[in-house]
Formats: C-alpha cells, sequence, structure tokens
C-alpha cells in the first residue's frame, strides 16, 4: 500500500524542486509532479542574482526580498553542492551596468540614484575606471556603475543539482502532468507551476516572454570578460552574462505574448546592443537562440502562500524576471510554513489575497 505524502510538489523548476529538498530533508515525504523537470522558464533563464541591479522603482517591498534571498546565496550554493555533489557554476564576479550612449547613461543613472537612496550597493564608475575592470568594453560607453554584490548562477546546471539533491533526501519524482489539483492526494500541495498555476489556481499568473542568445568564445576558452555587463544600449536593454564553460547568455527580450517563437527580429537587437557594448562578441559562435515564458503577476512580485479558500494548498508562482534569485527565499519560506504552520513575516507582502477576491481553481 503506497504511504500518502506529507507534501505533493506541481512543478519542478528551480522553485518546486528546492522546496522538494528542503522539505524532504526535514524528514517529510515528499513527491513531486512534472512531466519536463526543468523545462520551464529556468531552461532559458540567464541566473542573474541581481537584487541591486534588478531594484526598480515602486517595488521597494519586493527590492527587500531580492537582496535577503541574494544574502542566502552563498550558503544555498555551498548546501547544495555538498547534497547533489554538483557545482552549480555559482560565481561571485560582480555585475556591470552600463550605459552606450548619453541618453543611456541618463537612464541608468536615474535608476542607480534611486538604487543608492534606499540603500543598495551600487559605485558609480568613470569610463576609464570601467575599462580597467573590463578592457573588452568597446570605447564608446559613456559611463557604469558597478553592483559588487549582483552575482550569477548557472540555472540549467542549478535545476540537475536540485533535483539530485532532493531524490537523494527522498522526495520522489513523477513524471505526470497534473491538470486538477483534485488528481493530488497530500497532506499539503504546493502549486510551484510558474505560468501553469494560473489554471489551477485561478491567480493572476500571466506568461511573459523572453527571447534569450547563447553565444560561445572562440576556441570554447573562457570570454575576455568575467563580469555580468548588464546595460542600455541606444535604448535597448540588454544583459550579458559570461561562464567559465566559454558561454555567454545575451538576453532578454520582455513581451507580453504567450508564444515561444524565436524572432528574427529579437535576434537583431540583442546581438546589436550586445556587440555594440562587447565588440569581440561579433566574433563568437551563435551556439543558440530560445524563448521562454516568465510567470508574471499584476504587481511584478511572487505569489507565496496558501491559497484562498483551499486548505492545505500552497502557491509558490509568479516570480517573473526573479525566479532563480528567489529560490532559496521561496524554499525557506514555504518548507517552515509547512513544518511549523507559522508564516514568517517576510510572506505578508506576498501571498495570494493580496490579489481581493477568492481565485477560481480547478
Amino acid at each position: 500500500m503506497l504511504t500518502r505524502p506529507d507534501v505533493a510538489i506541481v512543478g519542478a523548476g528551480p522553485v518546486g524542486l528546492a522546496i522538494a529538498w528542503r522539505c524532504a530533508s526535514r524528514g517529510l515525504r515528499v513527491t513531486v509532479h512534472d512531466p519536463a523537470p526543468g523545462s520551464g522558464a529556468s531552461h532559458v533563464a540567464a541566473g542573474m542574482l541581481s537584487p541591486v541591479a534588478e531594484a526598480y522603482f515602486g517595488e521597494h517591498e519586493l527590492t527587500g526580498l531580492l537582496a535577503e534571498s541574494a544574502a542566502r546565496w552563498p550558503r544555498f550554493a555551498a548546501d547544495l553542492a555538498e547534497a547533489s555533489g554538483a557545482d552549480v557554476g555559482y560565481r561571485a564576479d560582480g555585475t556591470l551596468v552600463v550605459g552606450l550612449t548619453a541618453d543611456d547613461l541618463a537612464e541608468a543613472r536615474r535608476l542607480w540614484s534611486y538604487q543608492q537612496g534606499v540603500g543598495l550597493p551600487i559605485t558609480p564608475l568613470r569610463p576609464s575606471e570601467l575599462r580597467d575592470r573590463e578592457p573588452a568594453l568597446a570605447p564608446r560607453v559613456r559611463g557604469g556603475a558597478v553592483a559588487p554584490g549582483d552575482h550569477q548562477v548557472d540555472p540549467r546546471r542549478l535545476v540537475a543539482a536540485l533535483r539530485a539533491a532532493a531524490e537523494r533526501a527522498g522526495a520522489v519524482l513523477r513524471p505526470a502532468r497534473v491538470g486538477a489539483l483534485s488528481e493530488v492526494d497530500a497532506r499539503i500541495t504546493v502549486v510551484a507551476a510558474g505560468c501553469g498555476a494560473a489554471a489551477l489556481t485561478g491567480l493572476p499568473v500571466r506568461p511573459v516572454k523572453g527571447q534569450v542568445l547563447r553565444l560561445r568564445a572562440p576556441g570554447r576558452g573562457a570570454p575576455d570578460f568575467r563580469h555580468v555587463i548588464r546595460g542600455y544600449a541606444d535604448g535597448e536593454s540588454i544583459y550579458l552574462v559570461p561562464r567559465d564553460s566559454g558561454e555567454v547568455v545575451v538576453g532578454a527580450t520582455v513581451e507580453e505574448r504567450a508564444d515561444t517563437e524565436v524572432t528574427a527580429g529579437a535576434v537583431l537587437r540583442l546581438l546589436r546592443a550586445a556587440v555594440d557594448l562587447v565588440p569581440e562578441l561579433a566574433e563568437y559562435e551563435l551556439v543558440e537562440a530560445t524563448a521562454g515564458l516568465r510567470p508574471g503577476t499584476p504587481d511584478n512580485a511572487p505569489v507565496i502562500g496558501p491559497l484562498p479558500g483551499r486548505p492545505g494548498v500552497l502557491v509558490a508562482t509568479g516570480h517573473h524576471r526573479h525566479g532563480i534569485v528567489l529560490t532559496p527565499v521561496t524554499a525557506d519560506l514555504v518548507t517552515e510554513l509547512i513544518v511549523t504552520g507559522e508564516p514568517d513575516p517576510l510572506l505578508a507582502p506576498f501571498t495570494p489575497d493580496r490579489f481581493g477576491k477568492e481565485p477560481r481553481w480547478n
């Protein structure tokens, strides 16, 4: 006779697998339901851990959660490496935020002023100081800043490590799609299904398309720059994420649509902006162009906590651009809620009931 699990998790992206690992490590019986683990937004994501560069006007509470989760990342990465026996590509080289033109720099400075005003560590640099740090930057770059606490991880390696850690801790993965919550039998069900959470819970989670490119350095050596580079190039927002493997991730579009087609126009814009900032990228091999769907919400913040009107159901979704950086804190908050029954005060701004009316679920 099969034992009813303590926790059933719908969705095997980084958030779902991290919750599974943490819960199983606490001695709970855990099952994870997903027909294709790690095939969602995380497969396309660049893996930037950017509590500073991702801090935007009007998102004060979200900024606090980003900073809290980023602070947990070093310990989380170390624990995960020990539990899984795998390296997740965590790098702490920091991030440069740059502006190519005078208009680009003015836009960047407006945001830096806000970020400094809320106490975030970002320091403006002159063009010569930028190129001292990264000689590969184009001479045209007008200026920038450094965010030393904005790091990176490789999301594809992260998913593999989380799956290994969860299974080693005793979690069971079931490669099946869940069409309705009534199909799941467990003491607690956690919906961590990204964009799929909308149909399961009735919450206002929408798909936000992002197109991303992957380049490879000539000779498969490491790229000639080590910082994550973010910024603006003739009005185009861009990021460049170098990996030790020689890969450079270039992204990303933000499109209010639900298809996953890669378009020529998006590839053109991303490559033009990337080469404008780091000219040597024109000689790199283009190895992949992909599109994924971020789970967005009306206020751009995640949805974490009990589903109104549905006892025994928790949600952990709606992370939009921040799914990777918010993985540790989401897993910790959900696991503690399951184990103790007491919500951490950090959850208060992000619970599902903030959207008002009781959702309709499947």
